[in-house]
């Protein structure tokens, strides 16, 4: 699907985020990858951002020569400066060349602010560079199977999780219809019983694997949700971002949001491992959920659900095997879980724009007859860390910008679909609870 992108919503209250840090003259040495990410994208206003980027080599040569002109001009206005101190007889001779100097400097530093404005603005429009591996052609790339099947997996409309949840006493859509609106859901009994599960296993699982927990907050401010790449806006009608009518906060739609905010003007301590590992548990809120057509009932498109969240920051030599981490991460989590999944290398068109590659996992929903997104990871680089100064200190004792990966350990409400649709069993009306829950269900083997 391709993307829409628009300028930052500005607040009318003080803005906390400067301006982000961008390094021009990088992009200037990588102006045709540029272009070929925002080509391969297929990004809606593909057209302007290319413009624009074309434009920067002359915008970056026309600061350079009014800062020439600037200076040239303080150095005039100091000389006759000097002179009437020297002279005083020269003031009236002299005042009328210095107040002229003063004009054109006003004159040329407007225009060079509005150069520079120009060009932050550009920018902070691009998309992230592309990893080479990133498929092209817009198919996904399958590179691992979960749990891979002897024979190809059949629909099976009978394993619908939501007929199941129902007949079980597990859901309440109806109440929750009445109460929100669509696209909610009660969990009730062991339905809500299997989200704590799903929740405590996945943070049990990711602490054991040096991560920190934090329960971070599930509202931030519009520039933070902006600097993150998660833009407020549009998208065929669909908006992303629930943001609250008369401040300039919204809700978010991951812990990734509030994660990264962590790192806002911090300078990372990444001295042994070069890498800083945390694990965020939230409720997230998505307004476009259930307005695409499908998926509008149960629960795999919801617009309120638990999430369990992880996020590193790492030094940038290491982003690309911290991505791999959490991918093997994320393959352990749903191995043990049973689930039979498919480990896939995002198409570019299929990438946001902070993201320089990014895997998916998807579950086979036999109720839903097909495979469905339960999970996915990706590497931001500094996409970020630019937009929220984020920093580490290298051996030289110089600052750079870390790079952030991010990586869901559980979306609760889709996995719960995946193991409902599969381990439901039509003869004896069981649901078989997968070893590695049974502890955290109470030592219960069946729903």
């Amino acid at each position: 699907m391709k993307r829409l992108i628009i300028k930052r919503l500005l607040s009318n209250t003080k803005q906390v985020i400067g301006k982000p840090k961008f390094d021009l003259k990088k992009v200037l040495e990588n102006l045709p990858q540029y272009e070929h990410s925002i080509k391969s994208r297929e990004l809606v206003t593909e057209k302007e951002l290319l413009t624009k980027l074309q434009n920067l080599s002359n915008q970056a040569s026309e600061i350079k020569s009014i800062n020439k002109d600037i200076n040239e001009i303080q150095q005039v206005r100091k000389s006759l400066e000097s002179e009437i101190k020297k002279n005083r007889n020269e003031l009236n001779k002299l005042l009328p060349k210095i107040t002229s100097l003063k004009d054109q400097f006003q004159d040329k530093n407007t225009l060079l602010k509005n150069l520079i404005n120009s060009v932050d603005d550009t920018l902070s429009s691009l998309p992230n560079l592309l990893n080479p591996i990133a498929p092209l052609n817009g198919t996904p790339e399958v590179v691992h199977w979960i749990n891979k099947p002897d024979i190809e997996p059949q629909a099976d409309p009978e394993r619908a999780h939501i007929e199941i949840m129902k007949k079980k006493n597990m859901i309440d859509l109806q109440s929750a219809s009445n109460t929100t609106g669509t696209s909610s859901y009660y969990l009730l009994n062991e339905g809500a019983q299997l989200e704590l599960a799903l929740i405590n296993y996945a943070v049990d699982t990711a602490r054991r694997h040096g991560f920190e927990f934090i329960i971070p907050p599930s509202l931030a401010r519009l520039e933070v949700i902006d600097a993150c790449g998660f833009r407020p806006r549009d998208m065929n009608g669909e908006k992303q971002i629930y943001a609250i009518e008369g401040q300039d906060t919204g809700l978010v739609a991951t812990a990734e949001i509030t994660l990264a905010a962590l790192g806002f003007n911090n300078i990372m301590n990444l001295k042994d491992t070069g890498v800083k590992k945390v694990v965020g548990l939230s409720r997230c809120y998505r307004a476009e959920a259930g307005a695409r057509g499908r998926d509008t009932k149960g629960l795999y498109r919801v617009h309120e659900f638990s999430k369990v969240e992880l996020f590193c920051w790492s030094k940038p030599e290491l982003s690309d095997d911290v991505l791999q981490s959490l991918k093997d991460f994320q393959i352990e989590l749903f191995t043990n879980l049973g689930l039979c999944a498919k480990v896939i290398n995002m198409p570019s068109n299929d990438l946001g724009n902070p993201a320089y590659n990014k895997y998916d996992i998807e579950a086979w929903m036999p109720g839903r007859g097909s495979f469905g997104e339960i999970s996915s990871t990706s590497n931001c680089t500094d996409y970020q860390s630019r937009r929220l100064n984020t920093r580490w200190k290298n051996e030289s004792g110089n600052l750079n910008f870390v790079h952030t990966i991010n990586g869901t350990a559980m979306a609760v409400p889709r996995v719960i679909v995946a193991l409902i649709e599969n381990n439901y069993n039509k003869e004896s009306n069981k649901i078989k609870i997968p070893l590695a829950l049974v502890p955290y269900m109470g030592s219960k083997e069946y729903i």
